[in-house]
């Protein structure tokens, strides 16, 4: 494969922008680097047997608790240092490695890493990346300042309680940076990097603030944070981590004095980042970063492909270029509508498990105690209706206009060609505050539509013969599914850049039927922290589990080595 020669000028109707060619040499570098032989250093090998075991017991773990694919492995990470520091006790600084060790194996069993393709070393830059953590919180602990100002925020007259719940918040907090940095360091991609470096230096350059507006010093890090939330994707443990670092240079590197010094100021620290995560810029710059996001990840998956390819049509046939991204924009949405109907299925699973069973038995054994009369419809049609709801939504998800497609195009063309480079800013506005009246008046409207649908809904049930306690089980679940299959069309959603034209229907639609949505959501919110599938696995199950795992492994790699013994 010759290498493109990026300094070569050729005939082209536009200039390809300097940062994109050096993006073009990345990927190629990229592409070169995995046609090599392996390096011939020692990689971290697991029992193919031990492993089935803990993958299967992942896939089981991932279908109680649902999250984006690409979220699962950082999860797991969180999930398996809060076993390994919490429940089992190791929090002493010479552990660090062994609780490195423990994870990368256990990732590795559980399906989340290669088998024998880590490097031994990365045990030893996770466990540096462990360390810094456990030492922050220690030296945290010390600091009253931290519990007195947010335990003051919980409401218990009992001091030794706001304590407890303050210490639980930095021990979440610390773990979730801990986890975030982890992920971040298994998961370092260059590309990725020189587009974000991209993106940043163009929204940079053309979002403005006005004048009268007191944020202009947080501008720059909510553009970075926006650009994390909607192209790479990260949940606010990953954010969180990056609004860390901004207020802590060089913490990578950071040693017991550095460590100390942040320690001393963790209260301020906390409540900083926490303020960013919720900044009141967040709805105008995300609306913006959105479409850049769509623009830089078409363009990435387009030299992925073939970047030597795109490359030569980008400098010397631009037509050629902008049809071959017309094609990729099409394949992209045709897999986002395929991946559309395999989260719903997975999201189908899920449902049944976590609350279709769990309802099923409860609601025969309720309609008895209650003294009602038992409905076989009734109940055929709560244990089939999540599934029939979930399926309609997703069949009915309409799909972006032509419009749309001259958008991306337009945007990609913008990123690529200096000729072609945004020559006006976009300026934010003040961001809104209604009075008190007016807030009162939209919630009562609010409360209106949604109490005007709910009593339809229960008088046409009773018309059908559902007694009390079918009704609440199905409002319960049609909340429930109502917000979950918002949740599931989150990435068709991502490619649609130019907003659908809602008339007088959809109107009457959202005002009837978003505060369903909205229930459905409070209701995931909560009852997901109470979710008894989970608690019984990760604190009766996982810890015995994971240390039968690892006997198990052991013993594989025992009868390995006597056979060994007796071949030689």
């Amino acid at each position: 494969m010759v290498s493109p020669n990026l300094t070569k000028k050729k005939e082209s109707s536009f200039d390809v922008d300097l940062d994109i060619k050096r993006l073009f040499q990345i990927v190629y570098t990229e592409k070169n680097n995995l046609n090599k032989s392996k390096n011939k250093e020692a990689n971290i090998s697991v029992s193919t047997m031990g492993s089935k075991l803990a993958f299967f017991y992942e896939k089981l773990r991932n279908a109680v608790d649902y999250d984006d694919d690409y979220l699962l492995r950082k999860n797991a990470i969180k999930r398996i240092l809060k076993r390994q520091i919490l429940i089992e006790g190791v929090i002493k600084k010479s552990e660090s490695e062994d609780i490195s060790s423990h994870l990368l194996t256990e990732l590795i069993q559980a399906g989340y890493l290669p088998n024998n393709s880590i490097p031994e070393k990365k045990i030893y830059e996770i466990g540096e990346i462990i360390d810094k953590y456990i030492k922050l919180k220690y030296y945290s602990f010390q600091k009253e300042s931290f519990f007195s100002i947010l335990s003051e925020s919980f409401g218990f007259r009992n001091k030794r309680k706001r304590t407890s719940k303050a210490k639980k918040i930095l021990i979440n907090w610390v773990i979730s940076l801990a986890a975030a940095e982890i992920e971040e360091n298994l998961s370092e991609d260059s590309v990725k990097k020189e587009m974000v470096s991209k993106m940043f230096e163009i929204l940079k350059d053309n979002i403005k603030i006005p004048r009268d507006l007191p944020f202009e010093n947080d501008l720059d890090v909510q553009i970075y944070l926006s650009i994390c939330r909607n192209f790479l994707r990260y949940d606010n443990d990953l954010l969180n981590l990056i609004a860390f670092k901004y207020y802590n240079k060089n913490w990578k590197k950071a040693d017991d004095d550095k460590i100390i010094k942040i320690s001393e100021k963790i209260d301020k620290l906390y409540l900083a980042v926490s303020n960013q995560l919720k900044h009141p810029l967040i709805k105008q710059v995300d609306k913006i970063v959105k479409s850049y996001s769509l623009y830089f990840s078409i363009l990435r998956e387009a030299i992925d492909e073939n970047p030597l390819k795109v490359y030569e049509f980008a400098v010397s046939n631009y037509k050629a270029f902008m049809s071959f991204i017309k094609e990729i924009s099409q394949r992209r949405y045709r897999k986002i509508r395929k991946k559309l109907w395999s989260s719903g299925w997975r999201s189908i699973i899920y449902i049944f498990l976590t609350k279709s069973i769990f309802v099923f038995a409860l609601e025969i054994p309720a309609i008895k105690f209650f003294g009602e009369q038992l409905n076989p419809i009734s109940l055929s049609i709560n244990v089939a209706f999540p599934a029939v709801l979930l399926f309609a939504m997703i069949l009915f998800t309409w799909s972006p206009a032509k419009e749309n497609e001259k958008k991306i195009l337009e945007g990609i063309e913008e990123i690529v060609f200096t000729e072609k480079r945004q020559k006006y800013s976009m300026i934010l506005r003040k961001p809104a505050k209604r009075s008190f009246f007016m807030d009162f008046v939209f919630n009562l409207l609010y409360i209106t539509g949604f109490s005007i649908t709910i009593y339809f809904i229960i008088k046409g049930l009773t018309l059908i013969d559902f007694n009390w306690v079918n009704i609440t089980i199905f409002l319960f679940f049609l909340t429930f599914v109502s917000f979950f299959s918002f949740r599931i069309k989150r990435e068709t959603k991502r490619f649609i850049i130019v907003e659908h034209k809602d008339g007088f229907i959809s109107f009457l639609f959202d005002f009837f039927y978003m505060p369903i949505v909205a229930t459905g959501k409070f209701l995931s919110d909560n009852v997901s922290r109470i979710n008894i599938f989970i608690f019984i696995l990760d604190f009766i199950i996982e810890a015995p589990f994971k240390v039968f795992v690892e006997i198990f492994d052991d013993w594989v790699k025992y009868v390995k080595e006597r056979k060994e013994d007796l071949i030689n």
